[in-house]
């Protein structure tokens, strides 16, 4: 497969609840001209050079996305929409399965594979990953992903935590070569004062143990190439077989990912930052974000105005 290096691909995962936030934090302001973390990620990726933006949404989002970004991003970048529901028939699965939400960001992945044919970066939408790491994802799409070699953007655990409460992180183990060799999701992390120091913690089995500061997490920043879509949907097919009955169980993306590196189909570069990741796990969060992107605004990272 040749592959169109020049201008990669931003999918957006923007089609989840955010159940502990309270509210849709994906069109919540965070600027001091009422941006949302979104306009900042789709600002930095214009500036890296994305050439195309797809939304992964929920059907009734349509609307709101259009008004916010169809004349804002009009001669700006190329966009698309794509649809994440619970019809599996678009993928050859004929199950009907009845669901609250959708199965998970490997299922939103795939909802995208009609808009995209070239290199492409995956992103939450209510993360703010920062300019830095924009920057890397487009340089590492466009000089040195292939099929054989994909990427995940690895942020420092300590630029990625929450004062308000524990964090669910990918934590990432790291060959001498930069490659990723496992990701294994610890669900409560925290900070936690000891002999003076302000440590991090995780809890497994009720036991306590620490993680270093500089440990390498995963954000759900990836960079993929289209063959991506065909290993998924082969998982995928299985994964629904085997959860009819289970209404919440979910197809995650470092799954396909974690596949693919045992199965020697690709191996994955970890693409260091050193951005400071911002995010609204809790509502307490909010005003940190705020502060943290009027502070950029101030130092001249941003204008006060993105669009």
């Amino acid at each position: 497969m040749n592959l169109n290096r020049s201008k990669p691909t931003l999918l957006i995962m923007a089609a989840g609840m955010g159940s502990r936030y309270g509210t849709l934090k994906q069109f919540d302001d965070f600027g001091p001209a009422g941006e949302t973390i979104l306009d900042y990620s789709i600002y930095d990726a214009i500036a890296a050079g994305f050439g195309k933006v797809v939304f992964v949404i929920r059907a009734e989002s349509l609307p709101t996305l259009r008004a916010l970004y169809e004349e804002k991003l009009a001669h700006k970048i190329e966009v698309r929409y794509a649809i994440q529901d619970s019809d599996l028939r678009k993928f050859g699965i004929k199950h009907d399965v009845l669901r609250i939400k959708p199965w998970g960001t490997g299922h939103a992945v795939l909802s995208a594979f009609e808009h995209v044919n070239e290199p492409f970066a995956v992103i939450n939408a209510d993360d703010f990953y920062g300019r830095d790491a924009f920057q890397k994802m487009a340089d590492f799409l466009r000089t040195k992903i292939s099929n054989m070699h994909m990427g995940m953007i690895g942020f420092r655990l300590a630029n990625t935590l929450s004062d308000h409460g524990s964090v669910s992180r990918g934590v990432c183990s790291v060959s001498p070569r930069g490659n990723l060799e496992a990701i294994v999701e610890r669900t409560k992390i925290y900070y936690k004062e000891r002999d003076g120091n302000r440590d991090i913690a995780y809890k497994e089995n009720d036991t306590e143990q620490f993680l270093d500061a500089d440990t390498q997490v995963s954000m759900n920043f990836w960079g993929f190439t289209p063959k991506i879509f065909k290993v998924a949907l082969d998982l995928f097919t299985v994964f629904v077989e085997q959860n009819l009955e289970h209404p919440n169980a979910e197809f995650f993306i470092p799954s396909v990912a974690d596949y693919m590196i045992r199965n020697s189909l690709a191996d994955f570069e970890v693409v260091g930052t050193s951005a400071k990741w911002f995010g609204v796990t809790y509502k307490e969060d909010k005003i940190i974000v705020q502060r943290s992107i009027q502070e950029l605004v101030e130092t001249g990272v941003y204008p006060r105005y993105l669009f």
